[in-house]
């Protein structure tokens, strides 16, 4: 039986995972700070004998080191993810990102733990040449605060691996999708619909092509290649093998919802500074391993929307 500690445990991703630990027989130690993360998420987690929540803050290492005590692997699910606002709180990344993963770190050397799994984004190969971007290929500039906090995550964890004989593996995300799902563009879209039925304003000028992953998708990659890749250091982009532009997720939303409102665009290839146009993973190393997303990305856009119907509390607690 093994003993994980996940940061960001209350959160979207973080709490499916604690979720699918517990389910596989592990036993698992949740820390979360709840400054953006949703104690309910965790409701069913906590009826579970295996699961043990300390409620804590990243920067607080001498904290986490005491609560990561007997584990054995930490998945390392806590960020900034506040990509679109970047630019109004530089420090906010680099703390809760690349600070807070130094953190994890030296928590993880304190108590001899030696495997980590770190949430990295797609976002990092920046505005790139080569689509589908491939693990191997060179970094362009950094365009968003975010990415440019999450690379230097990146590369801390590849010098403990080499330094201190840690095993890690990067995962290079595409925007994830699915039930808890509490920021991005379909909690946009529906939020703004509620308000306002006959209106939908769309940031950029809805041609931005991206690639999405259903967050069970995500955590069946993730375990797979933990269990079959192995090495100092693995890296592997995931992501579906499509991607779509902005105007289609419109409209199998509004298609949803069963409205037709008028669509603003904002104008401009970008949503915002930072925004990356077309963002598109190759993913053929992950696969190579025998994963394939079972569920489409229109399938999962309608998913994260039914869940979001379902849940409206969510859309008052994250503003």
């Amino acid at each position: 039986m093994a003993r994980a500690f996940v940061t960001g445990a209350a959160g979207f991703i973080g709490s499916t995972l604690v979720d699918r630990l517990l389910a596989r027989g592990d036993e698992v130690v949740g820390w979360d700070d709840l400054s953006t993360g949703l104690a309910e998420f965790l409701d069913g987690a906590r009826g579970n004998a295996r699961f043990r929540f300390v409620r804590g803050d990243t920067l607080d290492r001498a904290g986490m080191t005491a609560a990561m005590a007997g584990c054995d692997t930490v998945f390392h699910m806590a960020a900034n993810a506040d990509v679109r606002f970047g630019t109004e709180h530089p420090e906010k990344d680099l703390k809760q990102n690349t600070i807070a993963t130094f953190n994890v770190l030296e928590a993880m050397r304190a108590n001899g733990i030696r495997r980590i799994a770190f949430p990295s984004t797609g976002s990092v190969y920046g505005e790139h040449a080569t689509i589908p971007t491939p693990e191997d290929a060179a970094f362009p500039v950094q365009t968003s605060l975010y990415a440019a906090s999450k690379l230097a995550g990146e590369g801390l964890i590849s010098a403990y691996c080499e330094g201190f004989g840690f095993e890690g593996w990067i995962f290079r995300f595409v925007s994830i999708l699915g039930e808890r799902y509490t920021h991005g563009h379909v909690f946009d879209f529906y939020k703004k619909l509620l308000a306002n039925p006959g209106v939908l304003d769309v940031l950029g000028d809805g041609t931005q092509r991206k690639s999405y992953l259903y967050v069970q998708d995500c955590i069946d990659a993730i375990f797979l290649a933990m269990e079959k890749a192995r090495g100092k250091v693995q890296v592997l982009n995931l992501g579906h093998e499509s991607y779509i532009d902005v105007k289609r997720s419109v409209g199998w939303i509004t298609k949803a919802l069963g409205l037709a409102p008028e669509i603003r665009y904002g104008g401009g290839a970008r949503g915002w500074i930072g925004d990356n146009p077309f963002i598109f993973l190759d993913t053929a190393r992950i696969r190579a391993l025998g994963w394939r997303p079972k569920v489409s990305i229109e399938d999962a856009v309608i998913r994260t929307l039914r869940w979001l119907e379902a849940n409206r509390f969510v859309l008052e607690r994250r503003r």
